[in-house]
């Protein structure tokens, strides 16, 4: 038996970098940042922060495009995945990201809707699949996205 799962509570570097592919569904990449804080042992405080690359397939990219800007602060459970690829100079490059695909995929926003609330006019339409908490059955209206954190 094994287990393959990423979890992450952090903030947004920037906006979602959205694509859509040639079938028409979307893949949203997010960087974020998760910050890990503590004293040392002379009392005075500390600070780390790692870089997370999160790529969203599916219904769930569709929110993360309609309601996720810089800053937002969101939790993010998924899949741990290294993919490689060739950079132009043909060097084999390697990338390690949290994948975000499927009836197991998570992603929850803990800081309340931007904009005060007001929906992004972004053209786009949840259709059907996983809503925000990325489980089956999930209703993708907007009214009913959580804003405010669960339990985890």
């Amino acid at each position: 038996m094994a287990l393959n799962r990423c979890e992450f509570i952090g903030n947004l570097g920037s906006d979602p970098d959205i694509r859509t592919t040639q079938g028409g569904d979307k893949i949203a990449n997010l960087r974020i940042a998760v910050t890990e804080r503590w004293k040392d042992r002379n009392g005075e405080k500390r600070e780390k922060t790692e870089w997370i690359t999160v790529v969203i397939f599916g219904p769930l990219a569709g929110i993360a495009e309609q309601y996720l800007s810089k800053g937002s602060k969101v939790y993010v459970a998924g899949k741990w995945q290294t993919r490689k690829w060739t950079d132009q100079q043909g060097n084999d490059r390697y990338s390690t990201e949290c994948v975000l695909q499927g009836f197991d995929a998570k992603l929850e926003m803990l800081d309340g809707p931007r904009d005060g609330g007001q929906q992004r006019d972004t053209g786009s339409s949840y259709g059907g699949g996983y809503g925000a908490g990325g489980r089956p059955g999930d209703d993708l209206d907007g009214d009913s996205i959580p804003f405010a954190p669960s339990v985890l």
